[in-house]
C-alpha cells in the first residue's frame, strides 16, 4: 500500500470526502485491504485501484463502498456493507472504502467527480465543471 495518505475531495464543491486515504495499487495491498484492522476511523479511507469489486470477508466492521470510473466519477455508493459480503460494479475501475455512514455524512453521491490532493499540498484541488453547466452572472 502507498505510504503517504492522500486527501480526496469532491471536485466541483471542494468538499473533503476523506482526509487521510491510503492507496492500494499493488496486488498485496489490494488483497489485504482493510483486513486485520479493528475499525476504520472517520476521515480515513482506502482507495483500491484497479478494482471493480470488493469483499468484506473476515472484516469486523461495516464500510461504505464507493465505485468510481477511470476519471474518478462516482458511479455508485453502497452504504454500510457488513462483514462477509461481496459487492461490485462491472464498469468501475477504482473503489473507495470509507467508514460506514461517511459517504452520506459528506454528501457523496453518484455523478460526483473526485480529485486527489497530494500530501502537504497547499494548492486547492482542480475544479471540474460539468458539460452544459452555466455559471450564474
Amino acid at each position: 500500500m502507498g505510504n503517504q495518505a492522500t486527501r480526496i475531495v469532491i471536485s466541483d464543491r471542494g468538499t473533503t470526502v476523506c482526509e487521510s486515504c491510503l492507496t492500494a495499487d499493488r496486488a498485496p495491498g489490494r488483497m489485504k485491504g482493510l483486513l486485520g484492522r479493528p475499525s476504520l476511523p472517520r476521515g480515513e479511507g482506502l482507495l483500491i485501484t484497479p478494482a471493480c469489486s470488493i469483499h468484506t470477508w473476515f472484516m469486523r466492521f461495516p464500510i461504505d463502498v464507493v465505485f468510481l470510473g477511470r476519471d474518478l466519477e462516482v458511479l455508485d455508493v453502497i452504504a454500510s456493507v457488513g462483514p462477509w459480503r461481496t459487492v461490485g460494479r462491472r464498469s468501475a475501475r477504482v473503489v473507495l472504502e470509507l467508514s460506514a455512514g461517511e459517504a452520506r455524512r459528506r454528501g457523496l453521491s453518484a455523478g460526483d467527480r473526485l480529485s486527489l490532493v497530494a500530501p502537504g499540498s497547499i494548492r486547492p484541488p482542480v475544479v471540474f465543471v460539468r458539460a452544459g453547466a452555466e455559471s450564474a452572472s
